[in-house]
C-alpha cells in the first residue's frame, strides 16, 4: 500500500534539497540559470523526477541538461544525506514545458482579445435588420366612424 502523504513530503523536499545544491555546491559552469519547479516520487518512494525551468536559448538548456546529468549522482548522495531516507530514490530530470505552454496561452488570450475588440466594434455601429421591438403586438381596431366625418 502507498502513502501519498509521505511520497508528496518526500517529493517537496527532494526539490528543496536539489534547488539548494545546484545553487550551492554544483559549481559546472554548463549550468545555466536554472528553478527547479517541480519534483514527484512515486509510491514506492524510489525513483524520483525532478522538473527544472532553464532561462535562456536552446544551447543553454542542453549544456544545463548535460551538466544535471553529470551532477546526477552528486545530487543523489546530496538527497540522501539530507532526508534520512535508508533507500535514496534515483533521479530523473526532465525540462518543464510550463513557459512554452504559458506563453502559447498568452498569445491565445491576446487573439481572443482582439477578436472581442472587433466583434464590439462592428457591433457598435450595427442597426436593427427588422423592427427595434421585434415582438407582435395585437391589432387595435379603429373605428369606421371617426373616417366618415373627415
Amino acid at each position: 500500500m502507498t502513502d501519498t502523504a509521505r511520497a508528496r513530503k518526500l517529493a517537496d523536499r527532494v526539490r528543496e534539497v536539489v534547488a539548494e545544491a545546484l545553487e550551492k555546491r554544483i559549481k559546472d559552469p554548463r549550468l545555466g540559470f536554472i528553478t527547479v519547479t517541480d519534483a514527484r516520487v512515486t509510491g514506492d518512494l524510489q525513483h524520483a523526477t525532478v522538473f527544472y525551468t532553464v532561462f535562456g536559448d536552446d544551447e543553454e538548456r542542453a549544456s544545463t541538461a548535460a551538466a544535471l546529468e553529470s551532477a546526477k549522482g552528486v545530487l543523489r548522495s546530496e538527497v540522501g544525506k539530507r532526508t534520512g531516507i535508508r533507500l535514496t530514490p534515483t533521479l530523473e530530470f526532465i525540462a518543464d514545458a510550463l513557459p512554452e505552454s504559458a506563453a502559447q496561452m498568452n498569445e491565445l488570450l491576446s487573439k481572443a482579445h482582439a477578436r472581442d475588440a472587433e466583434v464590439a466594434a462592428l457591433a457598435s455601429g450595427a442597426t436593427y435588420a427588422g423592427d427595434a421591438d421585434p415582438y407582435k403586438k395585437p391589432v387595435v381596431a379603429q373605428d369606421d366612424d371617426e373616417d366618415d366625418d373627415e
